[in-house]
């Protein structure tokens, strides 16, 4: 019996052992640690902001004079005001209609009294329809976005003066 009682003294002696050890390390006195040190940080003053690039929207003079060729290409920066204007005209009225029927500005939009204005890309193919379009500048609500973008999307027979790409504004505003 001896054995025995040996036995589960170890057994009991060890286990007290184990179940103290994380204790003891409370009592055992441990070196200290040194803290790390401490940074210190200073700002120092921002350098001056370069001048401001002047912007002009003067074309600069040609250095030497080119014949002009017998082929003329017309560029969009060559639109005089007036052109622009019948193209602009043209969309106005197209974008009017829709008001009229009811496409233009969504019923949920002027039940929620939303106003914005939707910067869209337009696209253009070769026959004046549009070819694609997409949100630029959001107005901060997603239905008067997807509005704009069905309105312009809905545009037919653009005048052929019109640039084959540009960004229209799209305002919706309540009365």
């Amino acid at each position: 019996m001896t054995r025995t009682n040996f036995r589960l003294l170890l057994a009991l002696t060890l286990s007290l052992l184990l179940h103290i050890a994380p204790f003891i390390r409370d009592f055992v006195p441990q070196p200290k640690k040194q803290p790390p040190p401490t940074l210190q940080a200073s700002l120092k003053p921002s350098l001056p902001a370069p001048p401001p690039v002047p912007l002009s929207l003067e074309k600069p003079a040609p250095a030497a004079k080119a014949e002009p060729s017998k082929k003329s290409v017309t560029t969009n920066s060559s639109k005089t005001p007036a052109e622009t204007k019948k193209w602009l005209d043209n969309v106005k009225q197209q974008l009017k209609k829709q008001h009229e029927r009811g496409e233009f500005y969504p019923a949920e939009a002027i039940a929620q009294g939303l106003e914005g204005e939707v910067l869209v890309l337009m696209l253009l193919d070769n026959d004046g329809q549009v070819a694609a379009s997409r949100v630029e500048q959001s107005s901060g609500y997603k239905i008067l976005d997807n509005a704009a973008l069905q309105a312009v999307r809905a545009l037919r027979s653009v005048p052929a003066d019109a640039p084959r790409e540009t960004l229209l504004p799209v305002r919706f505003r309540l009365r």
